[in-house]
Parts: structure tokens; sequence; C-alpha cells
């Protein structure tokens, strides 16, 4: 079974993230969820993403990095969203990481200094008509990351949903988020093969 690092999103460690986090302990896996708001938790993704601003991003990120230490090397990172920053550094700069999930969000490659590494296989999830997922570079930086590769997967379900995954938000897409469960599921179960 696989130990996975899960990064909340812009509005903070809700309940969702929680029942995300659960429906994988369920299947057997070991989920650790770090507060990186320090107890915060906003209503929309435009607070939470300027109080994320506020604090800043590198304050973000570094929080996350720091949930990191104490865990063996060989970590799934996962992120939604604002999470996918922690989570994409991690597996890209920390050695020995399992693999990396990346919800909603993904950034260039090379924003953190270094290539991806070519032995960690990453599975990228968005929506295919997600302003923020596909408005604001994330799509290509996905289709960039995954491009000649096998162990790299970039799934796209139809909608505009953000945080389509998480049960309880409002854009929550229960198809959508059944079939990506399924997909993170096969994902961590064929690493502890």
């Amino acid at each position: 079974m696989a130990e996975v690092l899960l990064f909340h999103h812009a509005l903070g460690l809700t309940e969702g993230v929680g029942a995300f986090a659960d429906g994988l302990r369920r299947a057997g896996h070991t989920v650790h969820v770090p507060d990186l708001y320090e107890g915060r938790v906003f209503e929309d993704l435009e607070t939470g993403g300027g109080y994320a601003q506020e604090v800043g991003f590198g304050t973000i990120v570094a929080r996350g990095v720091r949930a990191a230490e104490g865990l063996p090397e060989d970590v799934v990172y996962a992120g939604f969203s604002l999470g996918v920053l922690p989570a994409q550094k991690l597996a890209q700069t920390r050695p020995g990481a399992a693999g990396a999930l990346l919800f909603g969000a993904c950034v260039p490659a090379d924003a953190f200094g270094a290539a991806w590494p070519e032995d960690v296989p990453v599975q990228v999830h968005g929506m295919d008509a997600d302003p923020y997922f596909t408005g604001e570079g994330d799509l290509e930086a996905a289709r960039a990351l995954v491009a000649g590769t096998g162990d790299r997967q970039l799934f796209l379900y139809p909608g505009t949903a953000h945080l389509f995954a998480e049960r309880g938000a409002p854009d929550h897409v229960p198809e959508a988020a059944a079939l990506c469960v399924e997909r993170v599921l096969c994902f961590l179960d064929a690493l502890g093969a």
C-alpha cells in the first residue's frame, strides 16, 4: 500500500478534502493531510486565493515541504489546485518520490528548477473546460509533462468544475469524481505491486 501526502486547495482543509483522504485510507493507503492554512477555511476560491497571496505562495510551498519532513522518501505527493504547488515541488525535488497526483492544476516542470524525474509516475486530473485549469496555462503544462511517456497520464473530464472531485464542494461532479478516484486507486495499487 502507498503512503500519500495530500495537500488541500485554496479553500483550506475542508471536510471534502478529508473525505477524499478517508476514501484512500479505506482502500488501505496511509494518507497525511497537513493544514497549510493553519486552521483557516474559506467559502470561495477568490477569498481563499487572496489569503494565499497575502501569506505568499512561497510560504505555502515551504509549509508543504516541512510537512514532508520525517516521512519516508517513497511518498506519493498529491495536491488539489493550490496544493499542487507543494506536491509538484516535492515530487520533482525530494529524492525517492514514489509518484504524484495533481488535481485541477499543473505548473511547468522548470518552475522548480529541476526536470521531472524520469522514474516518478504522475497522474494529472482536470476538467476540459475548467477556466482555472484550461485558461491559466495548467493544461498546457500538464500536456508537456505527460508527453512521450507511459507512466505519466493526463485525464480530462467533461465540464467546467474546478473542485469536481471534492464531495461537498459546490461544483462537485459525482460521476467524474468516481472515475477520478477509481483511476487514483489503480495508480496507487500499481505502485504497491
